[in-house]
């Protein structure tokens, strides 16, 4: 009994002193963790050498949300909450990148003008549109003078006060980069000499012929494509390669779906409504309370009834179902029928214009259409007819016109189908300002209106299907080490395996994933290259995903690119081997294109011009529309490879368009062009060069 409780009381004491020591691993190991706040970085981004903190990011989120409200009287939803986000974030970019780009050209928004955009003569048009005048829907000025009194007079912590000063601190900056933009861009200027340019550009004409060898005339084995032919090109082309960071996944997928029994359980649900639906007074009413859809009472005609009803099915009082119509279960009651003033019909028609005016030509019009009309009547189909002679847009369609109401036609034609008591083609042709028209009646006309209830149930999965949905994902994620097993495991269990390549920090929808925000947010904050992820509930599925590759930001590696360099330096190396050949045979350009082979072609073009890149059967190449017109006429080019194969050039006639006295049309057309060029570009200009980092994944 001593040594049980010496051993106690030792014991106690070292319990004591390894829970301390536990307890100090743990903190220790927390606080030099990468996710330790004492190394912990909280900027969501750089900005022209500016961090942006999260604090400063969030209180910018907010004040947009308090614009958000002001506008729109109403909380922003989670769907709205990615658009402030975003705004949020071109927000701070203005504040850091661009206002100061304000300074520098000197643009200032003095207090009069604050004052004029707020209720003077200017007034900003968000102010406008928050006061409209519901009486009149015009903007009123007294409304918004008696909103000013009273903002006045609220709390300085008020909502209201914030959100207004919110308003007015915005209108400034928005007005500053409206004048600088302004100034920017009526910079553009454009010289005669470019509008003389610009002229020639479009009226010169050359005429040409050219030889034209695709570079699928040497096989790819004729050819030995090097790494160090790759790696030369790749070094001179390296700013085609220029890439923002992206990371690749590959991911399966578990979709939530109603199992068979959770089907069962919403059609037995619906088929006790039935007798409770047929004895209800308010039609209406019941469907609605009892529908997952908001357009539960409806009124239809001819035209428009749902393919689930049929017209036999039209008895007042009568409930269909439950049957399953689009994925849900449906009930149905025909709650009203009744004559309306409009009528509907479906009709064809084979329309046969006149060339003219004439007599002559509106008789052989109209023969012609009578003896189209006489073949159908010999059992020649309608819409074969129509697809051959038809000269409208319903050709395409064998003539068919659906379904129109009235006043939606011209008058004879109207009048014709109307007319028809019954369904077929009309006995002769129908004369309108259009031309003569052969007419099959598909459907007479009918001016009933039937009113549907309509209950509809979507067919949900159940607690039970979503748990088994989680569990077959959790059971395929547990223990998985890497792409290999990854991969395998799936190939096992017959899952489809996906690939998501250069996804973005930013993204937020990620192919068949949908909204898919936070498996974006593992990718670039926890994922490791060859790690599985957890599992991600994705509202209607679950995923599983494995970070595959990653690329930072600037170079595409030469790795990376090599498949895709390759076809264009065998394409390289097939010129100069078809160059060469080219170069050791004479005569005419059809007599070089006989020596050569049967790949070689030769086209003729009356009509080249300088502001086209294209030639016919080369495809784009700029430099054959180049040498067309700076070689002299008569003379050839050498052989030189292109876009697409290798090119000899021969110019016949170069013809320049005469001089004019004034080339004010295309000085405007240029002008116009740099003033959308300017206007689009400028803020991509000052955000590239502000280097902006964003880092909102870390956080978003």
């Amino acid at each position: 009994m001593a040594f049980i409780g010496t051993l106690r009381n030792k014991m106690g004491t070292w319990v004591v002193v390894f829970v301390f020591v536990a307890i100090s691993a743990f903190v220790l190991g927390d606080l030099f963790s990468n996710n330790s706040f004492l190394f912990d970085d909280d900027s969501v981004g750089e900005i022209a050498g500016h961090t942006v903190s999260l604090k400063e990011y969030q209180q910018v989120v907010r004040e947009r949300e308090a614009n958000f409200i002001m506008y729109f009287n109403r909380q922003p939803s989670d769907r709205d909450m990615p658009t402030i986000r975003e705004q949020a974030w071109e927000m701070l970019i203005l504040r850091h990148a661009i206002e100061n780009q304000f300074e520098k050209v000197g643009v200032k928004v003095t207090d009069d003008e604050m004052v004029d955009m707020i209720s003077g003569k200017n007034i900003n048009e968000g102010i406008k549109q928050s006061f409209i005048n519901p009486q009149t829907g015009q903007f009123d000025r007294g409304m918004l003078g008696t909103y000013i009194s009273q903002i006045k007079l609220a709390p300085e912590t008020s909502p209201e006060r914030m959100q207004w000063e919110i308003f007015q601190r915005d209108l400034k900056p928005g007005r500053e980069r409206m004048k600088y933009e302004n100034l920017l861009i009526k910079s553009a200027y454009v010289t005669s000499a470019e509008a003389e340019k610009e002229y020639h550009l479009q009226n010169d004409v050359a005429e040409i012929q050219y030889l034209f060898v695709p570079y699928y005339a040497v096989s790819d084995t004729a050819v030995k494509v090097s790494d160090s032919d790759l790696k030369a090109y790749y070094n001179k082309n390296k700013e085609k390669y220029k890439s923002e960071h992206t990371r690749d996944m590959k991911f399966v997928t578990f979709p939530v779906v109603p199992s068979a029994d959770d089907s069962l359980s919403f059609k037995e649900e619906l088929t006790r409504l039935v007798a409770d639906f047929k004895a209800a007074q308010d039609d209406s009413i019941f469907a609605i309370i009892n529908s997952d859809n908001s357009d539960a009472y409806k009124r239809f005609n001819a035209s428009n009834l749902p393919g689930y009803m049929t017209t036999d099915e039209l008895i007042v009082g009568s409930v269909k179902g439950p049957f399953i119509d689009e994925g849900t279960f449906k009930l149905v009651k025909v709650s009203k029928v009744g004559k309306d003033t409009i009528n509907n019909a479906r009709a064809s028609h084979i329309l046969i214009r006149w060339d003219n005016d004439t007599e002559a030509a509106k008789k052989e019009a109209k023969t012609k259409a009578q003896n189209i009309l006489k073949d159908i009547k010999a059992g020649a189909s309608f819409a074969d007819k129509a697809r051959e002679f038809g000269t409208d847009g319903t050709a395409t369609r064998g003539g068919d016109l659906g379904w129109f109401s009235t006043g939606a036609m011209v008058k004879p034609f109207e009048t014709a189908v109307f007319s028809a008591t019954k369904k077929g083609v009309l006995n002769d042709v129908v004369e309108t300002e259009f031309g003569y028209h052969i007419i099959d009646v598909t459907e007479v006309k009918d001016n009933n209106y039937y009113t549907l209830a309509v209950v509809e149930r979507d067919i949900l999965p159940s607690d039970a299907s979503i748990n088994a949905a989680i569990r077959k994902a959790e059971i395929f994620a547990s223990e998985l080490s890497g792409l290999k097993e990854f991969t395998e495991r799936a190939a096992k269990e017959g899952l489809t395996v996906y690939e998501a390549k250069n996804v973005r920090p930013a993204e937020r929808r990620v192919n068949n994933l949908g909204e898919a925000r936070q498996v974006v947010q593992w990718l670039f904050r926890d994922a490791k290259a060859d790690k599985v992820s957890e599992v991600f509930d994705l509202q209607d599925q679950y995923a599983v995903a494995v970070m595959t590759g990653e690329i930072e930001k600037g170079y595409k590696p030469f790795d990376l690119v090599k498949e895709e360099i390759t076809p264009v330096v065998k394409n390289e190396l097939k010129g100069k081997v078809i160059v060469e050949k080219l170069k050791g045979l004479e005569g005419s350009l059809n007599e070089i294109a006989t020596a050569f082979g049967k790949d070689a072609n030769v086209y003729t073009n009356s009509s080249v011009k300088l502001n086209v890149n294209s030639l016919t059967s080369v495809g784009f190449d700029p430099i054959a529309v180049g040498k067309a017109f700076s070689i002299e006429d008569g003379k050839r080019s050498q052989a030189y490879a292109g876009e697409n194969g290798v090119v000899i050039i021969e110019t016949k006639t170069k013809t320049l368009a005469p001089a004019i006295g004034d080339y004010t049309m295309f000085k405007t057309q240029l002008q116009q062009s740099a003033l959308n060029r300017n206007s689009a570009s400028i803020a991509d200009a000052i955000k590239e060069a502000a280097k902006i980092e964003d880092r909102r994944y870390r956080f978003y």
